[in-house]
């Protein structure tokens, strides 16, 4: 399944329904068939999104600081962080905010 986010102000964005699930938890959506975010929405989407990444970031630098005080190899993690994943999410969000159009999405 896809998840197809459309609005006025910026292009379409496709997100497979693992990475569409992620992205509609973290900004407090229930993932759906179809949905709506709407521009007084979006800074507290945006928000998430942010302090999502930096809690991901800091549970990683953590789990390699604690394995090599442990003198265990660093874990390894997905090649793909929440950083690059959310960054087309973001610059939507803040397009479509900075033009007062909502994000609507369809699966």
């Amino acid at each position: 399944m896809l998840y197809k986010f459309t609005s006025k102000a910026a292009g379409d964005l496709i997100l497979l329904e693992p990475q569409g699930n992620i992205f509609l938890q973290t900004i407090g959506k229930t993932a759906g068939a179809r949905g709506i975010i709407s521009p007084e929405e979006m800074p507290a989407a945006i928000e998430a999104l942010q302090q999502a990444v930096l809690r991901e970031e800091a549970e990683q630098a953590q789990a390699v600081k604690e394995a090599l005080a442990l003198g265990q190899p660093a874990p390894r993690f997905e090649s793909i962080r929440l950083r690059q994943r959310f960054k087309p999410v973001v610059d939507m969000l803040q397009r479509c905010h900075q033009a007062d159009q909502p994000i609507v999405w369809g699966v």
